[in-house]
């Protein structure tokens, strides 16, 4: 039996007369994911995307782990094709779902009532028979095949889904849940700080699940930081890179830049003026990129610089809007979000970012911006951060 993955579209059905825009990019984002994988055709209709393999030999259960990882889909699942013929129908339905229903039986034997829901979706609306009959006469046929089952139409163990659409009719068993969001790339470009931490791929994720295609800046600070901090990174945003697609990865020489505000700056500002010069240095690669925003973890009052006072005073030494999406979370709510899609085990390994170089023992919690200019003035760090501008390395980074 030819089998296929038809998918479900998210929010971007309520795009109106931008609609298409949207369909086109997540088409496009999926035969990015396939890549590898064999010859597909894709093609929507009816809300619904069919992703078409080509050959017999194309590992399904793979293709479903890839366009369960694509941003914009709802929901997706694996099924039959039908003439739309009843007879067809009739005749594939049981022979379909025989493996799912194999573990309803199962499932019985461990005491728990193994029942069965058939429903139908007309959307084709010239098929001759209406839902309840598609309904009643598939349901009939698997309970003839399969004597054990019985019929639960609230709370079915299995649910088997009869679709007439406009060319063909579909059988199909179970649904499995998409990322949701907009697709990437419907919503710009923007440049994302990404440390070795925790939070930072998190809110990568996040952005890149509103539509936005992602470039990343991350700083280090040789020989206080290792060659394996920054492969560490490249691993975050490598797995980062299986839901926002390919991200161009600028490394940025900081050390100059830290060992001078370590020498000729309050010890208590040392922090939130490295954070000035990196939204500085992020702003200028984001410029010249096209990215229309920067990217940060931040979360408020998670450390000294993440206090009210203190990103008010990050953020006015940027030129690019600043995008929080961690902003109101705790920390456990990030940490949830990193072991679902993967980070977490990467993020604790043992290898310091630049961040934790120079740390100060009482970090000012409430800087005042105008004591915290005049302190990045006297440190006449301009010229440094030109030279660390024009030493950054770029990488691209694909899953």
């Amino acid at each position: 039996m030819k089998e296929i993955i038809l998918i479900k579209l998210g929010e971007m059905v309520l795009k109106g007369l931008n609609r298409r825009t949207f369909e086109d990019v997540l088409i496009k984002n999926i035969k990015y994911r396939l890549r590898g994988l064999g010859q597909f055709e894709i093609k929507i209709a009816q809300s619904t995307i069919s992703v078409v393999p080509q050959s017999e030999d194309i590992d399904l259960d793979e293709v479903c782990e890839r366009i369960g990882e694509v941003f914009g889909i709802v929901t997706y699942s694996r099924a039959c094709v039908c003439e739309k013929d009843f007879d067809d129908i009739l005749a594939k339905a049981p022979l379909y779902v025989a493996d799912a229903l194999a573990d309803a039986k199962t499932f019985k034997v461990e005491s728990k009532r193994s029942d069965i829901k058939v429903e139908s979706k007309r959307s084709d609306k010239r098929f001759p028979y209406k839902s309840p009959e598609i309904s009643a006469q598939v349901g009939g046929k698997i309970l003839s095949a399969f004597p054990r089952l019985k019929v639960d139409v609230k709370n079915p163990d299995v649910t088997v889904t009869v679709e007439v659409r406009d060319y063909a009719a579909y059988i199909r068993c179970g649904v499995m849940r998409g990322q949701g969001g907009m697709p990437v790339g419907t919503s710009g470009l923007a440049t994302v700080l990404i440390s070795g931490g925790i939070d930072s791929p998190v809110a990568a994720y996040m952005m890149a699940k509103r539509g936005l295609k992602l470039n990343a800046v991350h700083f280090e600070s040789p020989p206080y930081t290792s060659e394996r901090a920054r492969m560490k990174v490249e691993k975050l945003l490598k797995q980062v890179s299986r839901y926002a697609g390919s991200i161009e990865m600028h490394t940025v020489p900081l050390t100059k830049i830290q060992e001078t505000i370590r020498d000729r700056c309050p010890e208590e500002l040392f922090t939130i003026l490295l954070r000035r010069v990196m939204m500085k240095i992020s702003s200028r690669i984001a410029e010249s990129t096209g990215s229309g925003a920067l990217i940060t973890g931040e979360s408020l009052g998670q450390v000294a610089s993440q206090t009210m006072a203190a990103l008010g005073c990050t953020d006015a030494a940027a030129t690019k809007l600043v995008m929080r999406p961690l902003i109101g979370m705790d920390k456990q709510e990030i940490i949830n979000i990193s072991r679902r899609i993967d980070t977490f085990e990467t993020s604790i390994e043992p290898y310091e970012d630049c961040c934790t170089v120079f740390t100060p023992k009482h970090p000012r919690t409430k800087p005042v911006l105008r004591f915290v200019e005049s302190a990045e003035r006297e440190a006449q760090l301009d010229e440094m951060i030109e030279e660390a501008i024009a030493n950054t390395t770029v990488k691209r980074i694909e899953a």
